[in-house]
């Protein structure tokens, strides 16, 4: 079916649809990574938004259940170059075009992803509009103009989970605060021996500490952190009280919590390649990142936080640990790790600060 991606700087891209029918709104994003499709529509960091794939042939491996980041995908829209609609994988139950139908999805394909990227590159993330209907193409401009802007969403209730939930371990007990938790996260904890209790983003300070925790890990989720008001009132709460790990938007929350700023990035940092050296170290890991807001560096002066790794491509900060209390963070996945160099060392990290 014919389909069309409108841009609010009057841009209109042509193409076929799939998955789903009718219209969506969202900014319009881009993601540089090579394979893990099914983990990136499934990653609750991007409800809200439209994104589109850098790398030309989606869906040529299917989609199955193991390898879902969360319960369903809670993107906007979905846009690729080519579309594999008969992929070949023994692990595979359907096919991309099947699953996003199933999930009420709109896809796009059969446009130049690599001018769209450029666009975004050049001018920064904008609103879009995806549509097979047959409405003229100003109406269309004038709805992305017009959709809303991820600052000012609450998307967090859209993403977190609606009550507590437990995995059993032999280990200390950590509360997780569901701020849009991938699944890769739950399961590096539980390898690390963690007894895991997952809760609602919306948990208060005292809720979390009467489950008796040995820690808290904020986790990664969609949106301005600024927006998270309720978390980052807990979070408050809780600094000196218990040792406190984030992890994407968790660290930015963080961050936040400490007295310090945050900004949004012009394009975001999305993909499986972006370099991030540990200062403390001095290795570099290839890491897998999925974020448009960073912590402004100039407003930690004064706050006694260190800063612990650093994006190369533009020296942004990727992680901070506080000088006195037992808390530190980062901007990228270390539960997703493309490299061999990966980073589940952070999740031990966290549990021999718990310990100590």
């Amino acid at each position: 079916m014919f389909a069309r991606l409108a841009l609010e700087n009057g841009e209109i891209f042509y193409g076929e649809g799939f998955g789903a029918s009718g219209s969506c709104e969202g900014e319009v994003i881009f993601n540089t990574a090579m394979t893990g499709y099914q983990e990136i529509l499934t990653d609750p960091s991007n409800c809200g938004q439209i994104l589109a794939m850098t790398y030309p042939l989606i869906g040529n491996y299917g989609i199955n259940p193991a390898d879902f980041e969360s319960r369903q995908p809670f993107l906007r829209g979905f846009v690729v170059r080519e579309v594999c609609s008969h992929p070949s994988n023994w692990r595979a139950t359907e096919t991309l075009p099947a699953y996003l139908k199933r999930n009420n999805i709109l896809a796009l394909s059969g446009i130049d992803t690599r001018a769209l990227t450029r666009i975004i590159r050049q001018s920064g993330t904008m609103r879009g509009v995806i549509s097979t209907e047959d409405v003229d193409d100003r109406e269309l401009i004038e709805r992305a103009g017009s959709a809303l802007t991820i600052s000012g969403q609450n998307l967090l209730n859209e993403v977190t989970t609606p009550a507590n939930y437990t995995i059993e371990g032999e280990g200390p007990r950590i509360v997780v605060l569901d701020l849009g938790l991938k699944q890769s996260i739950i399961t590096n904890l539980s390898k690390a021996g963690y007894e895991v209790v997952v809760v609602p983003a919306m948990t208060t300070a005292e809720e979390i500490l009467a489950l008796n925790p040995g820690g808290m890990l904020l986790s990664n989720g969609p949106g301005d952190p600024k927006d998270a008001k309720q978390p980052l009132e807990t979070v408050k709460k809780l600094i000196g009280k218990l040792p406190l790990f984030g992890i994407c938007l968790g660290h930015q929350i963080l961050a936040l919590a400490l007295g310090a700023d945050t900004y949004k990035l012009k394009f975001g940092h999305r993909g499986a390649n972006q370099p991030v050296k540990d200062l403390e170290s001095t290795k570099v890991q290839i890491t897998a990142q999925n974020h448009g807001y960073v912590i402004d560096e100039k407003t930690l002066t004064g706050l006694d936080i260190t800063v612990t790794h650093r994006n190369l491509h533009d020296w942004t900060v990727e992680g901070i640990r506080h000088n006195t209390l037992p808390i530190f963070s980062v901007q990228y996945h270390p539960e997703a790790f493309p490299s061999s160099s990966g980073s589940p060392h952070i999740f031990q990290r966290f549990l021999s600060l718990m310990k100590a």
